[in-house]
């Protein structure tokens, strides 16, 4: 249970950072994004030292990690 409900978050997450980049695409890829952009959002928050320790934190840095990850994506894409 714990698996879907981080699932579906990181869907949620990933959909919102898509929209602030303006990316569209299917579901599974706002997916994709959440996922990486939770991994690359805590790399990034543990170099500088922000912890996080609610879900709003934990919002905040998957957010601003798929968004990193989607900049990155176009990047390479050029």
């Amino acid at each position: 249970m714990g698996l879907l409900i981080s699932l579906c978050l990181s869907a949620a997450f990933g959909y919102v950072a898509a929209n602030l980049m303006k990316l569209a695409g299917p579901w599974y890829l706002y997916v994709i994004l959440g996922l990486a952009g939770g991994f690359v959002g805590s790399i990034l928050f543990d170099l500088i030292g922000f912890s996080s320790n609610s879900i709003i934190s934990e919002a905040i840095v998957s957010i601003v990690g798929a968004c990193v990850v989607i900049a990155l994506f176009r990047r390479l894409r050029k």
